[in-house]
């Protein structure tokens, strides 16, 4: 009893507001007019700079300058960043020679971290956010855009701002397919399980009948799914289920930005 007293006395006191805050995240795609005043960005970046690291490999970049998506009043670009710590190696007399498959995975934990801290600490300030995956395939065209050098790799994107919609928390796996103790063991049960609660979380929210949203087939397959039971484990087997060959896209964009892979 004492031990269990002592570890509650431990618990951060804001720990019930920051659980709701991260229990409560959407993805806000209608955004009101007011701007993202410069203080706040920065006050949020300074908590979002609290995240682990391996060595700070990152930057973002704030751009308020529209058209932005989703008319939001500021887009985030978050990035690898090699650069800068190259510059500090060469104060040094070092040179980064880590191969650069090792470089951007550690660079992508360190922008990870970072944008989903920025996430949260906007969103427990009222703000909105979405994130948007494009970002690699369009890199060469964001680095001229915005000035950024090689050895900088924008991997992700994030509108930010007030909400103009109040849209419902989307659904997500159940806790013993995502939580293993020990040993990674699925059971088929489980597997039925996690399927039913994200089609019936989906399905109750109209999400793909409202977003018109529906891959189409590959020619020879016969649509037999209406918007009465399309949900999110057909859509997703259909994104990932229909082969798309890399195209060399990608591996360009990297070797643009200055990266060996």
């Amino acid at each position: 009893m004492k031990e269990k007293k002592n570890r509650e006395r431990k618990m951060h006191p804001a720990a019930d507001e920051v659980l709701s805050v991260m229990k409560g995240h959407r993805s806000i795609r209608k955004y009101k007019k007011n701007t993202v005043n410069d203080r706040l960005i920065d006050r949020i970046c300074e908590a979002a700079q609290q995240a682990a690291f391996a060595s700070q490999t990152y930057s973002v970049i704030v751009s308020k300058k529209g058209p932005l998506p989703f008319g939001a009043p500021v887009l985030l670009t978050f990035c690898v960043d090699i650069h800068k710590f190259e510059l500090i190696m060469k104060k040094r007399g070092w040179k980064w020679v880590t191969n650069d498959v090792f470089s951007l995975l550690l660079g992508l934990e360190d922008a990870c971290y970072f944008a989903q801290n920025f996430a949260l600490a906007a969103e427990a300030h009222g703000l909105g956010t979405c994130f948007l995956g494009y970002a690699p395939y369009a890199a060469s065209a964001i680095r001229k855009k915005y000035g950024i050098p090689k050895r900088v790799f924008p991997f992700v994107q994030m509108t930010l701002g007030f909400p103009d919609e109040d849209p419902p928390v989307r659904p997500r796996y159940p806790r013993e397919f995502v939580l293993f103790r020990e040993q990674y063991k699925i059971k088929d049960e489980s597997i039925a399980k996690a399927m039913k609660k994200m089609d019936e979380g989906y399905l109750r929210q109209d999400y793909y009948k409202k977003l018109n949203a529906k891959i189409p087939l590959i020619k020879g397959k016969k649509e037999n799914f209406t918007y009465k039971g399309y949900s999110w484990t057909e859509h997703i087997c259909r994104k990932w289920g229909q082969w798309n060959p890399e195209d060399g896209r990608i591996k360009k964009q990297f070797r643009e930005a200055g990266f060996d892979i």
